[in-house]
């Protein structure tokens, strides 16, 4: 799959003019690449938009234009592209409360190592999780994890020809089924595998 060079990308003062159209673009995207399971947990999955938009605003928003700075922008998002037998995502857990998060988060330690995707007859496929640094302590983990779905090439055909695809949690304080992933994510997730 395409990861970004400085080429890819638009100029600040370019980006400026076309910013509220590509950002409706992606937001449109984006709505058929998310995937809450349950109250308090959701995937998003990540892809080259959605990781070209995230470069764009961070550009935008720290005012980068030097090729170093922007260099290390490119480093850091897109290993979240997915490479074509796998998913990428953000796995964010929301709770609106700062007492009740903090006590969750407490409750959920190695949550996000039991998330799963299933694939019609295939075995769950658990992910790898926070590849890039730990994110979990002794005492909490983090609202914030980067999964990565590793399928292999059965899968991937078996999908392809329409096989089933459900997803979950299977956490001892956290526990919910998606079963089917909505169609249109669905869709968009086939979009991901070459």
């Amino acid at each position: 799959m395409h990861k970004f060079t400085r080429a890819d990308l638009y100029t600040l003062e370019k980006y400026a003019e076309i910013r509220g159209e590509f950002r409706d673009k992606v937001m449109t995207h984006k709505k058929n690449r998310q995937l809450p399971i349950g109250p308090n947990a959701t995937l998003y999955f990540e892809d080259a938009l959605t990781m070209q938009y995230q470069i764009q605003e961070m550009l935008r928003v720290e005012r980068i234009f030097e090729p170093k700075g922007i260099q290390e922008e490119l480093d850091a998002y897109n290993p979240l592209i997915p490479d074509g037998t796998n998913w990428k995502a953000t796995f964010m857990i929301e709770f609106d409360d700062e007492d009740e998060r903090r006590q969750q988060l407490a409750r959920l330690i190695d949550i996000e190592s039991c998330v799963w995707m299933k694939i019609d007859k295939f075995d769950p496929v658990i992910p790898v999780a926070d590849e890039d640094m730990d994110r979990t302590t002794e005492d909490k983990t983090s609202s914030v994890h980067f999964l990565r779905f590793e399928l292999n090439k059965e899968m991937i055909t078996a999908l392809k020809r329409g096989a089933s695809l459900s997803a979950g949690i299977n956490h001892a304080a956290y526990q919910y089924t998606v079963d089917p992933v909505p169609d249109n994510l669905r869709r968009s997730l086939l979009n991901d595998l070459s």
